[in-house]
């Protein structure tokens, strides 16, 4: 039987591309799809506000009212929100996979504490060329020891959050491959004298712009010679069908707090 998806954020650009490919996916079916209220698109047919056509699928306002323990929720509104439909998902043991970045230190901890009372997936990058890049980026920082990492990501000019919550999984991946903190090592952007390079600096650099869906890029910079790791996100659809990927992998398993490291099978 095919899974059945409830989409968050069903009309937005990332709504409308998730409802259009589980549409398409004999493995998936849509179940629900919700907007905050008051939008515009709430009664209105999913599949018709996607474009795919009349899916008999009509978005709501309640996430709560399709919230069951066997459909899968597909997150990628804001941090808010996202947290929100992670609370609803806790009450209802109904598996959620979560998107969203932008998450603020104390939303961050709730996350924590509710992602294991239900099944979850939580990513800021949902596509598996991203869950690859970091365990490149990994060995190679473990092998590279004396050379300055060095982060840069370019999204389009709407993005809200900085630096994206990507780059700062990336930076985090540098600080564990290397015994260093990003409390106490990370430089976000750089202005003025500010003197030679510290050596244990992990530097993340935001830049914003047109219509770029994502670009990252882990430098690696030694003494004649550096290395550079590059993710490009051409279109939504990598980060869909990575999320699409993980819904599937998540209906069966028990109540926990995974990553796409675990819907790769790598932990």
């Amino acid at each position: 039987m095919p899974t059945p998806i409830v989409v968050c954020g069903a009309a937005g650009r990332m709504g409308k591309t998730l409802i259009g490919l589980v549409a398409q996916n004999d493995a998936t079916r849509l179940a629900g799809a919700v907007e905050v209220a008051g939008h515009p698109a709430i009664g209105k047919d999913a599949g018709e506000v996607a474009g795919v056509g009349h899916l008999g699928v009509a978005i709501g306002d309640d996430f709560a009212a399709v919230a069951t323990a066997d459909a899968v929720a597909l997150d990628f509104t804001n941090a808010a929100a996202a947290l929100e439909h992670l609370r609803t998902a806790a009450a209802h043991k109904s598996p959620i996979v979560i998107g969203s970045t932008g998450f603020t230190p104390p939303q961050q901890a709730e996350i924590e504490q509710l992602a294991p009372q239900t099944r979850c997936v939580i990513a800021p990058n949902m596509s598996v060329g991203i869950a690859v890049l970091q365990r490149l980026v990994r060995d190679a920082v473990q092998a590279l020891p004396d050379f300055d990492p060095e982060i840069v990501e370019m999204h389009h000019r709407m993005k809200i959050d900085a630096p994206s919550g990507t780059a700062l999984a990336l930076a985090r991946t540098v600080a564990e491959a290397s015994g260093r903190t990003l409390a106490n090592d990370a430089v976000y952007g750089r202005d003025g004298v500010i003197g030679q390079r510290q050596k244990n600096e992990i530097a993340v650099l935001a830049l914003r712009g047109g219509d770029v869906v994502g670009d990252h890029t882990v430098i690696l910079a030694g003494l004649g010679e550096r290395l550079e790791l590059t993710h490009r996100a051409q279109s939504r659809e990598s980060l869909a069908r990575g999320a699409i990927r993980a819904a599937l992998w998540l209906a069966g398993q028990p109540a926990g707090h995974y990553s796409m490291h675990d819907v790769l099978g790598w932990r």
